[in-house]
This record gives C-alpha cells, sequence and structure tokens, in this order.
C-alpha cells in the first residue's frame, strides 16, 4: 500500500473523529443556559448545569488536541503535494 491512501485516510478519520466532538459539544451545549437566577428551591437546575459544564470543559482539550492533529495532518497532506508538483517539474530529484 503506498503512502497517499493511508495518508487521507488518517487525515479523514481524524476530521471525522473531531467533527464528532463538536456534535457531541453542541448536543451538550443546547440545554445550557447562559444566565439563570436560581433560588435553594432549584438546586437540581444548578447541579444539572453544572454537569453540563464540566463535562464540556473536560471535552474542550480533547478537541484542542484533535484540532491541531488535523492542523498538523493538514500541512502533511499540502507539503506531499507540493513534493510531488516539484518533483514532476524535476526541480527536486
Amino acid at each position: 500500500m503506498t503512502f497517499m491512501p493511508v495518508m487521507w485516510v488518517v487525515w479523514g478519520l481524524l476530521v471525522i473523529v473531531m467533527a464528532g466532538l463538536y456534535l457531541y459539544r453542541s448536543s451538550l451545549t443546547k440545554d445550557e443556559e447562559d444566565q439563570i437566577f436560581l433560588d435553594d428551591s432549584f438546586d437540581h437546575e444548578r447541579n444539572a448545569q453544572a454537569a453540563i459544564v464540566a463535562k464540556v470543559n473536560r471535552l474542550e482539550p480533547v478537541l484542542k488536541v484533535f484540532y491541531w492533529l488535523v492542523a498538523a495532518m493538514t500541512v502533511i497532506v499540502i507539503a506531499y503535494y507540493v513534493r510531488d508538483i516539484l518533483i514532476h517539474l524535476n526541480i527536486l530529484t
């Protein structure tokens, strides 16, 4: 198997996982309120909002890692094709 199909499969898998994580985060935050004024009788609402915030905060570092992995893999894909163009133009041997 050559390098190019493996490169595209890895890039595609990284993008799919990152898109899935973004979708999961958006499904978590759709129930999050921007501003809530609650008294002590609404502790269950406060706990639910705190749980949402905790899940989103746990997910953020993973999203950043996948963002940088996709960016790095995109640079590799571009570098591969630039190198291929230079080889075909006999600039690089």
